[in-house]
């Protein structure tokens, strides 16, 4: 079992800057159409100097206007090419990083007994949807707390926490999964996914709960939960018995998020397996 996460588990250290990237590649596809809007400004500046004869180009400044609007239209072709090879590269940090999430929700799946592989589907890309696509708005990945609730949101969360709060473990998983899917990218599913990942565990689906955790980090890696699904991630690892795997996960705590509380309980956990 031990080579099974060895090489998905080096994923999560490639992970931790991912979520900065996706957001990147929003913003350079931003600054790629903003460029575009100057170009086709500067392009209409110098038809409507053209138009207005010589004595239009010579209140501009005579022929050196047009020499300074080569300069400023070459300049701009080459900002858009630089930006365009700048999306194209954070696009495939991000589709490699997507790559790995998927690959370890497999092997993940493949030690977990009764785990249907057919049920995992498509890994949904990290930071929301591909920032190539400009004119739709990115899906929240912080799932921010001072968000606006759905209708009955609130009510199926508390509905959901109160079964896992009574020890309801399965009841619990169950309505806490139903309640992640039905309300993605809400200011309370981070908290549902790290919840269902818990209740899990206590009913000793320790993969299963690895998965769970899995998702809360990768959905949400800006949240206020993630610190804690990765930290819950690493110690379920350390729980199958994959040693390395699970102290390379805790480091990570450590290092992206170490003013964290859940930074010290990684370092707890580091120690009891002996990764120092």
């Amino acid at each position: 079992m031990r080579g099974v996460l060895k090489g998905a588990i080096f994923g999560i250290t490639c992970l931790m800057g991912l979520p900065a990237a996706a957001q990147d590649a929003q913003t350079l596809a931003d600054i790629r159409s903003q460029l575009g809007q100057l170009s086709a400004q500067v392009q209409s500046l110098r038809s409507e100097l053209q138009s207005s004869g010589a004595a239009g180009l010579q209140a501009a400044g005579g022929s050196s206007a047009l020499e300074r609007m080569d300069t400023m239209e070459a300049s701009l072709s080459r900002l858009t090419s630089q930006t365009e090879e700048l999306q194209n590269r954070v696009n495939q940090v991000v589709a490699d990083g997507t790559n790995r999430v998927g690959d370890l929700e497999f092997r993940l799946c493949e030690i977990e007994p009764g785990c249907d592989l057919s049920s995992i589907g498509q890994t949904a890309p990290l930071g929301g949807t591909p920032a190539a696509v400009v004119t739709a708005p990115a899906p929240n990945t912080t799932a921010s707390p001072g968000a606006d609730l759905a209708m009955n949101e609130q009510s199926d969360y508390d509905r959901a926490k109160a079964e896992f709060d009574n020890g309801n473990w399965q009841a619990a998983a169950d309505q806490l999964d139903s309640f992640a899917n039905a309300y993605p990218g809400g200011p309370l599913s981070d908290d549902a996914l790290f919840l269902k990942g818990a209740a899990l565990d206590k009913l000793g689906q320790t993969s299963a709960a690895a998965r769970a955790w899995l998702a809360a980090f990768s959905t949400y890696p800006e949240s206020d939960r993630a610190p804690d699904s990765l930290t819950a991630l690493g110690a379920a690892l350390g729980k199958l018995g994959q040693k390395n795997e699970a102290c390379a996960t805790l480091a990570q705590v450590t290092t992206r998020y170490g003013d964290a509380s859940a930074a010290t309980s990684a370092r707890t956990q580091m120690t009891s397996l002996g990764c120092y």
